[in-house]
């Protein structure tokens, strides 16, 4: 949405509102654009993104299934007199 400066004026609340929902807000000077209005990202905490973390990491043990290691990942290709299949 593109609106001049003094029409901005009268409806500020209302262009804020819109830039935070995430609509481009851009006020025009002489028919140029001048300024865009954007929403100010939310900062988080540390304690916010340490729990993020743990929650992520909570859920990858979830997924994680017991399987062979990695020194004994490719032995299905070989058979039992150790040449391959």
């Amino acid at each position: 949405m593109r609106i001049s400066v003094t029409e901005a004026k009268a409806q500020l609340t209302e262009l804020v509102r819109r830039a935070q929902s995430g609509d481009e807000v851009i006020l025009t000077r002489h028919g140029q654009a001048a300024v865009r209005l954007v929403a100010v990202a939310p900062a988080t905490d540390a304690r916010s993104r340490r729990c993020l973390l743990e929650r992520l990491r909570a859920a990858a043990r979830k997924k994680v299934s017991a399987g062979p290691t990695a020194a004994r990942s490719q032995d299905f290709l070989y058979g039992d007199d150790g040449l391959p299949r």
